[in-house]
C-alpha cells in the first residue's frame, strides 16, 4: 500500500531569517507548520557568513585603524596589531552564541524541524533526500543565495576565497585581490587592508558601489585610496591564472592591460538565488534567467499557494526587509486581514565600510525617475564640529524633501556611524514627518546627529521662499 505524504498548513523551505519567522507566525495562528532545512549548522546567512561575523571584524578592524592612527589625537600607541587567532576566536564565540539562540528556537517551536533537503514533485508535494514525501497547502520558499562564479576567463580554474573562507582567517594574508565592488566586496576589502594586508580591488563599473549615488560612492572610494588599497574600477578582466606563489589577474583599465599578482584572490562577484536544486518548474515557479523567483506584492510566485521571500526572491537582499516578506507572506496564507503590501518607499539600507554609507526612502535617481519635484541640500562631516574633533571629516548628511508640504522623503548620508544617523529619518519617513517637524525637534550640542539639522534648515528656508 502506498504511504500517504505527511500533511502540513504551511511548509517552509530553509531556516534561515524567512524561513523561521514565517514558521513562527503561522504556528502562533494555530497551522500546523514544519521547516525544511538541509544545512550542516542552522541559523541561515545572516548569523553564520553574513551580517554578524563581518560586523564583528569590521569593527574589530576599525579599533586597529584608530589604535594606528592614535597620532591624530596626540596619543602614543605602540605595536598595534591584529592578534589574528584572538580575532578569530572572539568572533566565534559571538556568532556561537547568536547561533545557539537560533538554534534552540528552531527546536523548541511550535512547528516541526525536518533536517533534510528538499525538492517539488508537483505544486503541493516536496520530496525529502532520503526520498519521504510531505504535502503542503502553503509553502514558502526562503533558501537565500549562494556566491556566484561568472564567467571570467580562468576563474573556474583557479584557487579563489569567497566570503566565507575571509570571514574564517586566522592568519593575515600577505596580498589579496579582491575582484568586485559591491558591499561585500568592499566591506571586506577595507577589512583585509586594515589588519594588514595589500589590498588591490577590482571592480568592473565605473564606481564601487554601483546601486548607491556617485557621489556617496566617491567618498568611499577616497577613503580607501587614502588608506592604501589600490584601487582600479571601470575595467574589463580578462584572465585570472593561477602560479607558483598566488594569483595573477590581467585586466584592462583606461585603454592598458594591466596585470597584478597576490597570494590569494577574493571572489566578491556577487552572488545568486539559491534555488537551481528546488525543481521549480514542476510546481509551476517561474524565475527570472538567474533563478530568482519572481513575486507579486504579497509574495506570492506564479503558483498563488506558494510564496518566496528573502534573497530567492529579491529585490533587496537585507535581513530586515527577509523578516517583513516573510511575515507578510504568512499573515497572507493565513488569511489575515486588513494586510498591506511592503512600502519600497521607505527601503533603508546600510554599507558598513568605514566611513559607513546609508540611505532611506526616495533618492534623487528615484525621484527624476518618476518625475516627481523635490527639493534637496546637504552639509559635510568636515565643517561639523563633533566630526572634527573626531576626526570624522569624510562624507555628507543629504537629505529630500516635498518642495510644498516638506514633508520627508528621503535621505542618504556617508560618514561616521551613517548607519546610526539614517534611523532619524526611518522614523521621519515612518510617520510622514516634514522638515519643519524635525527641526521642533530638541538637538543636543554637540553630537553627531546634530549635523541633520543644517541640511534640515536650508530645506525650511527653500519652502519659505
Amino acid at each position: 500500500m502506498k504511504k500517504k505524504a505527511k500533511a502540513y498548513d504551511l511548509i517552509c523551505l530553509g531556516g534561515g531569517s524567512a524561513g523561521f519567522n514565517a514558521a513562527r507566525l503561522a504556528a502562533s495562528f494555530g497551522r500546523k507548520v514544519a521547516i525544511i532545512d538541509g544545512a550542516k549548522e542552522l541559523g541561515g546567512l545572516c548569523i553564520l557568513r553574513g551580517c554578524m561575523p563581518s560586523k564583528t571584524l569590521l569593527y574589530t578592524a576599525e579599533m586597529l585603524h584608530n589604535a594606528r592612527h592614535a597620532d591624530r589625537f596626540g596619543l602614543i600607541v605602540k605595536g598595534a596589531k591584529a592578534d589574528m587567532p584572538a580575532v578569530h576566536a572572539r568572533k566565534q564565540q559571538i556568532i556561537g552564541s547568536f547561533a545557539d539562540y537560533r538554534l534552540q528556537a528552531l527546536t523548541t517551536g511550535k512547528f516541526d524541524l525536518i533536517r533534510s533537503y528538499a525538492r517539488f514533485l508537483d505544486a503541493h508535494t516536496l520530496e525529502l533526500a532520503d526520498g519521504r514525501k510531505l504535502h503542503a497547502k502553503y509553502i514558502l520558499i526562503g533558501t537565500g543565495s549562494k556566491v556566484s562564479i561568472p564567467p571570467v576567463p580562468g576563474l573556474r580554474d583557479t584557487p579563489f576565497w569567497i566570503s566565507d573562507d575571509v570571514l574564517d582567517l586566522d592568519f593575515v594574508p600577505k596580498s589579496v585581490i579582491v575582484l568586485g565592488g559591491g558591499i561585500v566586496a568592499c566591506e571586506l576589502a577595507q577589512y583585509l587592508s586594515r589588519i594588514g594586508s595589500k589590498v588591490t580591488l577590482i571592480q568592473r563599473s565605473p564606481n564601487i558601489l554601483r546601486d548607491h549615488s556617485d557621489a556617496a560612492s566617491t567618498v568611499v572610494q577616497k577613503t580607501f585610496v587614502d588608506e592604501g588599497i589600490e584601487l582600479f574600477t571601470d575595467t574589463k578582466l580578462l584572465q585570472i591564472t593561477r602560479e607558483k606563489k598566488g594569483v595573477a589577474v590581467a585586466f584592462q583599465h583606461e585603454g592598458k592591460t594591466i596585470i597584478r599578482r597576490a597570494a590569494h584572490l577574493f571572489n566578491a562577484l556577487g552572488r545568486e538565488p539559491n534555488t537551481a536544486g528546488l525543481n521549480l518548474a514542476a510546481a509551476g515557479v517561474k524565475t527570472r534567467p538567474d533563478g530568482q523567483i519572481l513575486i507579486n506584492r504579497w509574495q506570492q510566485t506564479s503558483a498563488p499557494h506558494i510564496y518566496a521571500a528573502g534573497d530567492c526572491s529579491g529585490p533587496a537582499e537585507i535581513v530586515h526587509i527577509a523578516i517583513q516578506q516573510a511575515e507578510l507572506a504568512a499573515h497572507h496564507a493565513c488569511k489575515r486581514k486588513g494586510l498591506k503590501p511592503i512600502d519600497w518607499t521607505q527601503l533603508l539600507n546600510v554599507v558598513f565600510t568605514d566611513p559607513q554609507l546609508a540611505t532611506v526612502g526616495q533618492l534623487e535617481r528615484d525621484l527624476k525617475a518618476k518625475k516627481i519635484k523635490y527639493l534637496v541640500a546637504s552639509y559635510p562631516f568636515d565643517d561639523h564640529g563633533k566630526s572634527i574633533l573626531m576626526e570624522a571629516k569624510y562624507g555628507y548628511v543629504k537629505v529630500i524633501a516635498a518642495p510644498k508640504s516638506g514633508r520627508i522623503l528621503g535621505a542618504e548620508i556617508v560618514g561616521k556611524d551613517a548607519g546610526e544617523l539614517i534611523h532619524c529619518f526611518a522614523v521621519a519617513l515612518a510617520l510622514r514627518a516634514t522638515v519643519q517637524a524635525m527641526l521642533r525637534a530638541p538637538w543636543y550640542h554637540p553630537t553627531l546627529a546634530e549635523i541633520i539639522t543644517y541640511p534640515l534648515e536650508e530645506l525650511a528656508e527653500q519652502i519659505k521662499r
